[in-house]
């Protein structure tokens, strides 16, 4: 499978979003963050925000809802124009149902989970879903450390794909920079969020070809699954 950048609009400026979005055509999708201030503690932007991104964006949006009761609200995103959506195992009461009614509207359904959940009881499940979100950070805040010890995980995940054939993608959200994102490649991982690292550069073309880079340097370099 390619490998997929995914700006973060976190760490955009909020006051120029369709500007900030001219300045990473080189990516693949942008990645857009649907916090409430309940299930994470920070507020970030809702549904109107949402459509009105989708009508503007140069790229398809890939949202990470970080809210409680997704089972309501995902489907309503994924008709807001998007690309694909991904909602947390941990808020969900019933993810393979919410991620079919994702897939209904024509939409990748993902799962995330946060660096302490466990993937054993989505193994099973993995046709369930198009793109599976291991957490390098604690949700909620940008800017955050890498959380290495989160790649068994990832790398667990990896291994059942492989071994089932399932075409999945595998996506890393949090400390992801030139520095991190071999490190999540060689384990698996083949779709990057970065935000910091990228809106924080004065070239985040260049940026972009710099992730872009080191990730399949690693991926050539890692033992074939």
């Amino acid at each position: 499978m390619a490998l997929h950048i995914h700006p973060s609009i976190l760490a955009a400026d909020f006051a120029n979003l369709e500007r900030e979005l001219q300045r990473i055509g080189e990516a693949d999708l942008v990645h857009v963050d649907v916090m409430d201030n309940h299930f994470v503690p920070n507020l970030t932007l809702g549904l109107p925000v949402v459509e009105r991104l989708a009508e503007v964006s140069p790229l398809p949006l890939d949202l990470h809802l970080m809210i409680d009761d997704p089972d309501r609200w995902a489907p309503d995103y994924a008709a807001a124009g998007a690309a694909s959506v991904t909602f947390h195992a941990e808020a969900a009461r019933d993810a393979v149902a919410t991620a079919r009614a994702i897939r209904a509207r024509g939409v990748r359904a993902g799962l995330a989970l946060k660096p302490a959940s466990s993937a054993d009881q989505w193994l099973p499940l993995l046709d369930e879903f198009d793109l599976l979100l291991v957490m390098t950070v604690e949700p909620g805040f940008g800017g955050q450390e890498f959380m290495a010890e989160t790649m068994p995980k990832l790398a667990q995940l990896a291994d059942a794909a492989a071994r089932e054939g399932r075409d999945l993608r595998l996506q890393v959200d949090g400390g992801i920079s030139p520095r991190t994102i071999g490190i999540a490649a060689e384990n698996g991982a083949n779709s990057f969020v970065a935000g910091s690292s990228i809106f924080g550069s004065a070239d985040p073309g260049a940026t972009i070809r710099e992730l872009r880079d080191a990730a399949q340097r690693a991926l050539e370099a890692a033992p074939q699954r």
